[in-house]
């Protein structure tokens, strides 16, 4: 679910611009999982771009408290989410703590790096949701830590099915800044594809793992 739609329109112009998202269906891109994808998006160039980042730790910090309350911590998803997720706690004057993907091997053993009290309301910010399987496990570590985690704030969602599956499974509620709808009908608008890529495009969202095989 996203927050609004003139900040998830201006959300996804401004990833548009900086290239954070890539949409190229001609040449697909292949991810980690071995999917291959029509759009790449690496969301953590917003830290390089004053303007973006700013705008971008703002409307998470003004929409974080409209639909959750003011957090006692924010808690930022290594690695990708730990820049704007400190930036969000500076900006809500909150504490700040980061989840690894798995507990540490040495030292401490942690998996939640930082100071966490049990009972403690915590947002969860994530850069981007695919699945919703990694991002979850964090919110797993950190209810074992003893954290009350209210829901999570990422900038940008694919919108698969599954994702939402998960979230309502794991009882977490997800509100993204932007997501693949507004980025689609942004793009078009504004001829960043043609209405013969947009096809392709929304051909792979609704079977992703199966697309070009």
């Amino acid at each position: 679910m996203i927050f609004n739609k003139h900040t998830a329109e201006k959300t996804a112009e401004f990833l548009l611009q900086i290239n954070a998202i890539k949409l190229n269906p001609r040449n697909p891109f292949t991810w980690a999982s071995g999917w291959k994808s029509p759009i790449y998006c690496d969301n953590r160039l917003i830290l390089s771009f004053p303007a973006v980042r700013n705008y971008v730790r703002d409307e998470f910090s003004k929409n974080i408290q409209k639909q959750f309350g003011k957090p006692d911590v924010i808690a930022g998803v290594a690695t990708g989410a730990i820049g704007i997720g400190m930036l969000v706690a500076e900006s809500l004057g909150v504490p700040f703590v980061y989840v690894r993907p798995e507990p540490k091997k040495h030292g401490r053993l942690n998996q939640v790096e930082g100071f966490l009290q049990k009972g403690q309301n915590v947002i969860v910010v994530e850069d981007l949701i695919s699945t919703g399987n990694s991002s979850l496990l964090a919110v797993e570590a950190l209810r074992e830590a003893g954290a009350n985690v209210k829901g999570m704030a990422a900038i940008f969602t694919y919108g698969f099915d599954v994702a939402e599956t998960n979230f309502k499974s794991a009882h977490v509620d997800l509100y993204t800044l932007s997501n693949y709808q507004n980025l689609l009908n942004l793009a078009v608008a504004k001829r960043y594809i043609t209405e013969e890529e947009e096809q392709t495009l929304r051909e792979w969202n609704v079977n992703p793992s199966t697309w070009n095989i």
